[in-house]
C-alpha cells in the first residue's frame, strides 16, 4: 500500500461517563500503538471529535517508565485535531484506540462515521481495539450494511465489562451490540491479548490486544 496518506489515530474527547464518573482514554491504547506505528514509519494524524488536550482515563496514568517510553505520544494527546477540520481527508486507514471515553462520544457521531466509511469506500484499512469498536456501531459499507455484518469482530467483552464492574454504567454493552449487527465476535478469555484480522477490518479485545493490533495493521498497510 502506498503510504503517502497518513494514518488516522482517532481517539476520544469524553471525559464524564453517565453518572458523572471520569473517563476518557486508556492511555496505554494509544500510545503503544502510536510507537509502534512510528517504528514502522507510517505517518500519523491525531484527532478528536472536539479536538485540542485528550482527557485520560486516571486509572490508567502511566508509571515513569512508561511516562519516558510513551513521551512523546503523551505529548501529541495535549493537542489533537478537530475530526470536523480533517474528516473528508483521504488517509490509509484510521486507527481507534478505547478508554470507556469511546462509548459516549463515537456511537452516535455523523463524522466519526463519516471518515471511517470514507476511508473503507476508499480501500483503507478500519480498526478498533477495546472500546474503541464502539466507532464501528454507525458505520456503513458501500451496500448499506452495518460494516460488523458478517465479519469476524473482537471487542471488550461483557464479562471484561462486569469485571472492572462498569457494566452498569454503559449506555450499552459494546459486544452485545456488535452481536445485534450481526458481526461474528471473536474473543478469548478475560483480559487475555487478542486481535482478529478480517480483511481491511482490524480488531483488538482489550488494553493487553494495543500491541497486536497494532502490530497487524502495520502488517495490512504494507501488505497491500
Amino acid at each position: 500500500m502506498n503510504l503517502d496518506k497518513p494514518l488516522l489515530m482517532l481517539v476520544t474527547s469524553a471525559s464524564q461517563m453517565g453518572q458523572g464518573q471520569q473517563t476518557g482514554l486508556w492511555l496505554e491504547e494509544f500510545a503503544l500503538p502510536y510507537r509502534i506505528f512510528q517504528d514502522n514509519n507510517v505517518p500519523v494524524v491525531v484527532a478528536s471529535p472536539q479536538g485540542g488536550k485528550v482527557p485520560i482515563d486516571p486509572r490508567s496514568v502511566p508509571d515513569d517508565e512508561q511516562k519516558e517510553q510513551w513521551a512523546q505520544a503523551i505529548s501529541v494527546l495535549e493537542n489533537t485535531r478537530p475530526l470536523e477540520e480533517i474528516w473528508q481527508d483521504g488517509f490509509v486507514g484510521v486507527f481507534v484506540p478505547g478508554g470507556h471515553g469511546a462509548m459516549f462520544d463515537m456511537p452516535d457521531n455523523a463524522m466519526v462515521a463519516g471518515v471511517l466509511e470514507r476511508t473503507w469506500a476508499q480501500g483503507g484499512v478500519v480498526s478498533a481495539v477495546c472500546h474503541g469498536p464502539a466507532a464501528l456501531v454507525g458505520v456503513r459499507d458501500e451496500n448499506g450494511e452495518p460494516l460488523v455484518r458478517n465479519r469476524k469482530v473482537s471487542c471488550f467483552t461483557n464479562e471484561e465489562e462486569k469485571e472492572v464492574g462498569l457494566d452498569e454504567v454503559m449506555p450499552f454493552l459494546l459486544e452485545t451490540r456488535l452481536r445485534e449487527l450481526g458481526a461474528e465476535i471473536h474473543n478469548k478469555g478475560k483480559f487475555e491479548a487478542q486481535a482478529v484480522t478480517d480483511g481491511r477490518l482490524i480488531t483488538g479485545q482489550n488494553p493487553p490486544s494495543s500491541r497486536v493490533t497494532a502490530e497487524a495493521v502495520v502488517q495490512a498497510l504494507y501488505s497491500e
